[in-house]
């Protein structure tokens, strides 16, 4: 495919045992019509075949390098975090115009960036963008339940340069939500923030599947309550996600968490302005609610 796009672009991946995985995401992007300027892999603290699959594919792409973290820490959301951070030190030297994360189990058309690309030129404002996720479900690609257009999932998100040095780097946190954060931090700076249906992107390991469903659920309940998120909203949020099982038990878990914390009164984990800006994000959205309730009612 003949393309007109003339901006760079580089990718960090963080991954940590990922040989189930790994093969089709490089196969992913080494197939792009635009492909990365540079590409990080930071294997860390691998003790699968992760390095060898990764070593095996940077010898016959220059643009892969792989970075390996040998020393010993513990395994938690911090680790991928620094991970990113780590690959990001190696990349900030070079001339580029979007930086990218991408997650280690996801694969993507090959004119993923592209039109990505292409989104960004259309719009100066646009900060930070990505695809839309899609989880197996009976043998099918579906759009994951909870997507919106408003936010870009951690495993394929992409930002213009100027937003990610004003945002970033990426913090860690307790529960996890760094990706939540930038998106926040970035529209609290004047950016936009947005996914587009239209980029699927094929996610291999359902959402919060790692030690378990109501684990995850739970887990993410404590995040929304130490990123500052408004009490309605959260039962708004949790409420939505009740019609079917098995998101019936996730979203219990889930508001299980938050009111675990605020009863406890777990302190925040972001700065006070930036809570306050997504609480007020977030009871515009439920006032927006209630109107259109009000105008069907009507």
């Amino acid at each position: 495919m003949k393309t007109s796009i003339n901006k760079s672009y580089v990718l960090v991946t963080a991954a940590y045992n990922e040989e189930r995985f790994i093969a089709k995401t490089i196969e992913s992007v080494v197939s792009q019509t635009v492909r990365p300027k540079k590409w990080i892999i930071v294997s860390d603290g691998s003790t699968d075949q992760t390095d060898s699959i990764v070593d095996s594919r940077s010898r016959d792409y220059d643009f892969i390098r792989l970075h390996r973290i040998c020393d010993p820490h513990p395994r938690n959301f911090a680790a991928q975090v620094n991970a990113i951070n780590a690959g990001y030190a190696l990349l900030k030297d070079l001339q580029f115009d979007f930086f990218g994360n991408v997650d280690a189990d996801v694969s993507f058309a090959p004119s993923y960036y592209e039109q990505l690309l292409a989104k960004f030129e259309e719009d100066t404002t646009l900060g930070l963008g990505g695809g839309c996720i899609h989880e197996e479900i009976n043998g099918a690609f579906l759009s994951r339940r909870g997507n919106s257009t408003r936010a870009v999932a951690h495993a394929i998100q992409l930002f213009r340069r100027e937003c990610y040095e004003m945002v970033g780097p990426y913090v860690p946190l307790p529960y996890g939500g760094p990706d939540w954060v930038a998106e926040v931090v970035a529209r609290h700076k004047g950016w936009r923030v947005r996914s587009f249906t239209e980029l699927p992107v094929h996610h291999y390991r359902p959402t919060c599947s790692a030690g378990g469903l109501i684990r995850g659920r739970y887990r993410q309940g404590l995040m929304d309550h130490s990123l500052g998120c408004d009490p309605v909203f959260e039962v708004f949020k949790c409420l939505s996600r009740l019609s079917a099982s098995p998101f019936l038990i996730g979203a219990l878990a889930r508001f299980s968490g938050f009111v675990w914390a605020s009863c406890r009164r777990f302190p925040p984990a972001v700065p006070r302005d930036i809570s306050e800006f997504l609480k007020a994000e977030q009871r515009a959205r439920v006032r927006s609610i209630f109107r259109s309730i009000r105008e069907h009612a009507s």
